[in-house]
């Protein structure tokens, strides 16, 4: 909601966000796929949650709290925006909820890490996907701020800017506990031959030991 808003409001004339004509919105067109792309696999593995077998696992307590308190100030909001059309205002309050959720979202693992001591089962594919593409993302704004000579690119939509960089902090700590800290150790598999059995990693000795010393 908040990049579609800001990327249309120039278009619409009865828009009450207003930026300079002269300087570029804060938002370019890849931003809003991202932001679809996201809202899109997301219900596609809320989807998956619901259908498949999840087990004994179930939402906290404390992410419904959460969740919850999110919904409620989001409602909040609108109902104080629509009275005196402050668009611009709401759009900050929803930038702040994104903000929040990035903050938080990201913990319950690294802290999982830390207490396992351990990544194995964790996709490290997706950290350095997300990290190469916040990289991108500032590339890409630092860019356009030189081209166009103005840094509104990184002021102008500061919700973007802090989520790119929270999302990039909390990368480089999951790559060090990856890499660094608690690297996984590779495990010999005993090999299978042709017949389908499994090969031992050691064949017996034709010379047991003794057991006397």
């Amino acid at each position: 909601m908040v990049s579609v808003s800001l990327l249309v409001h120039r278009w619409l004339p009865s828009s009450h966000l207003k930026f300079p004509k002269e300087e570029m919105i804060p938002v370019a067109v890849n931003d809003v796929a991202f932001s679809t792309h996201a809202v899109l696999l997301t219900a596609f593995i809320l989807f998956q949650i619901a259908i498949y077998d999840r087990g004994d696992q179930k939402i906290s307590r404390t992410s419904i709290a959460i969740g919850s308190a999110a919904w409620l100030y989001a409602a909040v909001c609108v109902f104080i925006a629509i009275p005196t059309h402050s668009w611009f205002w709401l759009i900050s309050c929803f930038n702040t909820i994104q903000v929040a959720m990035t903050i938080i979202k990201y913990i319950p693992q690294a802290i999982l890490n830390f207490r396992r001591k351990s990544t194995v089962g964790f996709s490290i594919g997706n950290v350095l996907l997300d990290f190469f593409g916040g990289v991108m993302n500032y590339c890409q704004m630092v860019v356009q701020s030189i081209d166009q000579n103005s840094w509104v690119n990184f002021y102008g939509n500061i919700g973007k800017t802090l989520i790119s960089l929270v999302s990039i902090f909390y990368d480089i700590i999951f790559m060090i506990q990856h890499y660094v800290l608690y690297p996984s150790k590779k495990i010999i598999m005993p090999s299978v031959s042709r017949d389908g059995t499994k090969e031992p990693l050691l064949e017996a000795s034709n010379h047991p030991h003794s057991d006397a010393v």
